[in-house]
Formats: C-alpha cells, structure tokens, sequence
C-alpha cells in the first residue's frame, strides 16, 4: 500500500499515527480486539469484512506492532492475533473516538456505551493532562509548538502560529 503522508509531514505525529490507523477498518479491529476477539473467523464474523480485507489490515496490524500473530493450533497451522503493549495503548484513543460519536447522538440512536464494569453506571470519557487534570478540550489554553526533534518547517510553521496568537489582530 502506498504511503499517504506527504514528505512534509513525516515529522508530525498526527500524520505518522493516522498512518497506522487512520484507515477504518484498522480502527474496528483494534476495537474488536479490545473486546477480546483475537482469531481471524471472529473478526469476520463480527465485521462481515472480506477475508483479503482482513488479511491485509491484520498484516499491516502485526507490521506496526500493534497486534502479535501467534499460533493457537498445529494440524492444520492456525493462528490468533493478540494486542501488544503498543496496540493496548490505543484504547484510550478509540474511547475517545466513540465518545465522541456518542455525544453526537441522542442517548436512544447509540448501539453502545462505556460503563464501569463494576457498577455498570454509564461513564463520560474526556482527555485530561496527567499532571494537572485539566481538560485538554480548550484549544486556547492548550496549543502545540515544536517539539526537539522538530525540522525547519515545523518550527516555521509553529513560530507563525506563535506570533499569531501573541498578535491576533495581525497588527504589526
């Protein structure tokens, strides 16, 4: 599969991280995974996607180091394909997602919640900082600058957006 990240963005971890799993059928696998699904007819089955879809999304999983590929059977060669520590880092992204979605949606049209599993009360996942606590949705009390490894371009690009919001006028 051919790349879709444009050379300028190598170095952005939006782009890199979407390149692993922007591809939605990646994000309902890992979702299935979470679940506890981890052999390929349970995938199937719950996704009705085609088995060369699969096969090549579960590759591009094992690839990327999101899921391990493990045999469970011998006579004939099956295999499972379980979450790696990378891959169970993910979670928090896709409960985020389906957050998301959900907050979209009137509490009768959503197929599915986040409930603590001991209780069974319904939860309302947000992004916080770990440090703080604080609630990363506010975007003008949260911003993104260059980080140490960033290149030319994006130092220029986060430098621009500094003196735009020091000036927001674009008084000189």
């Amino acid at each position: 599969m051919a790349s879709r990240i444009r050379l300028e963005d190598r170095a952005c971890p939006l782009s890199t991280t979407v390149q692993h799993v922007g591809e939605w059928w990646t994000l309902l696998i890992l979702h299935d995974a979470f679940d506890g699904y981890t052999r390929f007819d349970q995938f199937q089955q719950s996704l009705d996607i085609s088995t060369s879809m699969l096969t090549a999304r579960l590759k591009t999983l094992v690839a990327d180091g999101l899921l391990e590929r493990r045999p469970y059977q011998t006579n004939p060669v099956r295999h499972e394909y379980v979450l790696t520590e990378r891959g169970r880092s993910l979670r928090p992204v896709i409960v985020a997602l389906a957050a998301w979605g959900n907050q979209h949606l009137a509490p009768e049209e959503r197929t599915m919640i986040l409930v603590d599993a001991r209780t069974g009360e319904e939860v309302e996942p947000v992004v916080v900082d770990r440090h703080t606590g604080r609630n990363l949705d506010d975007s003008d009390a949260f911003v993104f600058v260059a980080g140490p490894a960033a290149g030319e371009a994006m130092r220029a690009r986060y430098a621009e957006l500094e003196r735009g919001r020091q000036d927001p006028g674009g008084r000189e």
